[in-house]
């Protein structure tokens, strides 16, 4: 059974070969028809192809193990890509804001809604897809190019609203389908911004959930000899987490006793929660 790590790239290449037909497909349909909101969606489509790549690439490059230059991994580049996916869905929604200002309104064709509707259908399977493989894998970036193909069903029923609108009733809302245009671009800037803040959370060592720290305290404490925790933290490194430990212990115990006691609790940890990486215990008297 491929790893998480694996299965996450197989998606994101998936993601990539997906964006790259619904773009190309949309922003060709949308020229013919003369449809902004289609020829909008199409280039939200082809930034697609850009940021799934990137996050291909962080994913294997997170997945090489430590050496003496990162003796805590390379996991943190995957962030960093989840950090320039964020950027660059900002700056394709600024992009197509201001196309879709300057663009000259035209009464689209009815055609140009059915690459949209291939468009809903294919990035709904993509986000479940790709999110379930985020989560498993713990990366940010393969969850944030999850969170951009929910955005792409939004924006997709936008361009299709907008399209229905001014074709249906072009003397009234001819102008719909350039405004459906902009929204799209809104959408995109707002999502955009939504990823550069997580990433950057966690590029500032933000801790994990409560309830993954309560469970890690829990755990270090079911081994022998641990009597109690003094402090704990964790950082997220790319796809798991490093973890700092203070672990209170006999204080009459040996310093050797004392140390196969931390060796268990690293191990233990390492091989009961698989969201983390490595742990360094401290030893503490118990008093």
């Amino acid at each position: 059974m491929p790893s998480p790590e694996r299965t996450a790239a197989r998606v994101a290449l998936a993601g990539i070969a997906a964006s790259a037909v619904l773009a190309a497909l949309k922003t060709g349909v949308g020229l013919a028809a003369h449809s902004v909101a289609t020829v909008s969606d199409g280039v939200e489509s082809a930034a697609d192809v850009i940021s799934s790549g990137l996050v291909y690439v962080g994913l294997r490059v997170a997945a090489r193990p430590p050496d003496a230059d990162h003796p805590y991994g390379h996991g943190r580049f995957e962030t960093l890509v989840a950090l320039a996916v964020g950027v660059l869905l900002a700056a394709a929604g600024a992009g197509i804001c201001v196309r879709s200002l300057l663009t000259v309104e035209q009464t689209p064709a009815l055609f140009a809604i059915w690459p949209l509707g291939l468009s809903i259908a294919t990035k709904s399977v993509m986000a479940v897809v790709k999110m379930r493989a985020g989560r498993a894998a713990r990366s940010a970036a393969l969850t944030a190019d999850a969170w951009n193909d929910s955005v792409d069903i939004l924006s997709g029923s936008v361009a299709l609203i907008a399209v229905l609108l001014a074709v249906f009733d072009p003397a009234r809302l001819h102008e719909a389908d350039r405004y459906g245009g902009f929204l799209i671009g809104l959408i995109v800037i707002f999502m955009g911004f939504r990823v550069v803040r997580e990433t950057a959370l966690q590029l500032m060592d933000t801790m994990p959930e409560p309830a993954q720290m309560d469970e890690l305290r829990i755990e270090a404490l079911s081994v022998p000899g641990a009597l109690g925790i003094d402090k704990c933290y964790a950082r997220k490194t790319g796809l798991r987490y490093h973890v700092d430990l203070h672990l209170e212990v006999d204080p009459n115990l040996t310093v050797l006793a004392s140390h196969e006691i931390a060796r268990a609790v690293k191990r233990h940890l390492k091989n009961r929660l698989d969201w983390v990486a490595d742990v360094l215990v401290h030893v503490e008297p118990h008093l």
